[in-house]
């Protein structure tokens, strides 16, 4: 059972992704989907809500693309699950009011979330942009 949605997952890369590599020029959407063996098309609403949330900044224009828009070591990783949950689709039903539900699973999981939350609070984009060098 996955913690992480893949689109949060697609989206802590790609924001990896331009952090080490939109030195001298921002990052296009086409490269790094061609990085991450990925269609543009599943990449793009990713980008798009990094950008509405002030983690990526868009770039238009013929070498245009994306750069971080704010300095590495304040973007945590639960701030770019946070943007990534806002290009979530969910077409799933609500859950049933019940006693069950609202008493128990419901408080149980949201204080694991809670604590999931702050652990992804002390990760930043520093951190992992610094790891992902080792790998080149």
């Amino acid at each position: 059972m996955p913690l992480v949605s893949r689109k949060a997952i697609l989206a802590i890369a790609a924001v990896i992704d331009v952090a080490i590599n939109a030195r001298s020029r921002p990052v296009s959407a086409k490269a790094l989907a061609a990085r991450h063996k990925l269609p543009p098309r599943h990449l793009e609403p990713v980008l798009q809500a990094l950008v509405r949330d002030g983690i990526l900044k868009g770039i238009r224009g013929p070498h245009g693309g994306y750069e971080v828009a704010r300095d590495f070591s304040l973007i945590t990783a639960e701030d770019i699950l946070r943007a990534a949950g806002t290009a979530e689709e969910s077409d799933e039903p609500p859950l049933p009011a019940s006693d069950l539900v609202n008493g128990v699973v419901r408080p149980a999981l949201v204080e694991a979330e809670r604590v999931f939350s702050a652990a992804l609070g002390r990760i930043t984009v520093e951190d992992m942009a610094k790891r992902a060098q080792t790998l080149k």
